[in-house]
């Protein structure tokens, strides 16, 4: 789509190539001009759109223009540039970049033909728009289901395993999850529980081996499987080395003992507060208190060790709470993030599921999660991403939508992140059927991370709830 200029008309443009062919556009339309740099891949979005990117802390809707002008989509060379709109050619007030080639020179023009770049963009995202007012209603929907899970009477646990044996720390003393980074700095003469410090969005993390707290076997370290749980020790943040995260439970508190008098003598069983029953007993989970796993000689080493490193953090905004906490998990080469208060569970998927005649193609089939059916979602399929899920790091998220409980197979879950407010940005309506799946963004600056905020309501349409919830009633077991 091409517009020509007045007459005479004399004006700066831009001229770049698309698919071999010259093009151009008024330099006034353009407010800058970028290299390459990583798209994370939006589903569900127009075909045009390659996904969103981060210029300078916003989110950058990055759009194919070969593909806004009806071209093949082809993979970008090192010459293809970006080129960044303004001057009132914005969508819906937002800057979008367009990919092209290659970009040749900014020269004069006279009378020449120019892409309409206007009608382009409005033909494919007429419906890009910037929300409003959805921080305060995002605000008030996690403080009904935070409200809701304590009114179902459970208690929320993440479990971990520590040489062997099944652990697990209240959710709710968790700031967050994370990898167990190269960038750990060992401290000379420090306690033997204290691993070294690292950073944590630029302030000192003290790092703690639990299996020493506990008196366990360290073993090898393996870290492609152990996690550092960051969890807070009086005023200050303490992160402790755990061999591997197993999952998320939540567990009626009728399934939760006091530890006997007998065990709580030794070193190790001293820190356990409760006991978790799971599988009619079968599974027995120790649940310990952060209060509890360190005496007051050694908290005074620790944290003197990370040489105030804590104490700074003390009053930050990760120890003040202004974030908030998503289970960030991956299909693929992408990862996505869901509210921690919005997942049920996240567990192993089982090695054989349940297959249900007739159910739908995105339906691997059902499992049962203690006494109840759940049916069991491919999300890879759902979001269109290429090839089979394999390995033994499955996951399944478990999510109650519209009162429907669902489980959704992933390739792995990464962590438990807590995100600063400043670093989550509104997402436009990207979606060319209106739907908005992803209602925010991730940015993360300080780690080159953007990752897509799922809102849980859309990950099943009105029309996908009801066919699974009859299908669910239909292989229910009999009471």
């Amino acid at each position: 789509m091409t517009t020509a200029l007045a007459a005479g008309e004399d004006r700066d443009v831009l001229i770049f190539r698309v698919g071999g062919e010259a093009l151009s556009l008024p330099a006034s339309e353009i407010a800058e001009i970028i290299r390459l740099r990583p798209v994370t891949r939006v589903p569900h979005g127009p075909e045009a759109l390659l996904g969103v990117a981060n210029l300078r802390g916003a989110v950058l809707p990055v759009v194919s223009l070969a593909g806004l002008m009806g071209r093949p989509v082809t993979v970008p060379a090192p010459s293809s540039r970006i080129l960044v709109t303004g001057n009132g050619t914005e969508v819906g007030g937002r800057a979008v970049g367009l990919l092209v080639d290659e970009v040749s020179a900014l020269t004069k023009s006279q009378g020449e033909h120019g892409l309409d770049l206007t009608a382009l963009l409005a033909r494919d995202f007429g419906a890009l728009r910037q929300k409003t007012g959805i921080a305060a209603a995002k605000r008030d929907h996690m403080a009904a289901v935070e409200s809701e899970a304590v009114a179902r009477d459970e208690l929320a646990l993440i479990s971990f395993d520590l040489a062997g044996q099944d652990y697990a720390l209240p959710l709710d003393k968790v700031i967050e999850v994370r990898a167990l980074l190269n960038s750990v700095s060992n401290i000379p003469g420090t306690d033997q529980a204290m691993v070294g410090v690292t950073d944590l969005r630029g302030h000192l993390l003290p790092l703690v081996s639990l299996n020493f707290l506990l008196g366990l076997p360290g073993g090898a370290l393996d870290r492609n499987k152990r996690r550092v749980v960051v969890t807070r020790v009086g005023s200050a943040l303490v992160g402790l080395v755990v061999d591997e995260i197993k999952a998320i439970l939540r567990v009626p508190l009728d399934a939760i003992d006091p530890v006997p008098p007998v065990l709580t003598r030794g070193k190790g069983e001293a820190r356990i507060e409760a006991i978790c029953r799971l599988n009619g007993g079968r599974r027995l989970v120790s649940v310990l208190a952060p209060a509890r796993l360190f005496d007051s000689e050694t908290t005074a080493h620790i944290l003197a060790d990370a040489e105030g490193g804590a104490a700074q953090m003390a009053g930050s905004e990760i120890a003040n709470d202004t974030f908030e906490q998503f289970v960030v998990f991956r299909l693929a080469d992408e990862h996505y993030g869901l509210p921690v208060l919005s997942v049920d569970e996240i567990v192993r998927r089982p090695a054989q599921l349940t297959r249900v005649p007739r159910a739908p193609a995105f339906v691997e089939g059902v499992m049962n999660l203690r006494g109840k059916v759940v049916p069991v979602i491919n999300q890879r399929q759902r979001f269109s991403i290429a090839g089979k899920t394999a390995g033994h790091n499955l996951r399944i998220v478990v999510v109650t939508i519209d009162g429907l409980q669902a489980g959704f197979v992933v390739d792995a879950v990464s962590e438990i992140i807590g995100i600063p407010a400043r670093d989550l940005k509104l997402t436009p309506e990207l979606a060319a059927d209106g739907a908005q799946l992803f209602d925010r963004v991730a940015n993360i600056e300080s780690q080159g991370r953007m990752i897509l905020l799922i809102d849980p309501k859309e990950l099943l349409d009105r029309a996908e709830r009801d066919v699974l919830a009859a299908m669910a009633a239909e292989v229910a077991p009999a009471s």
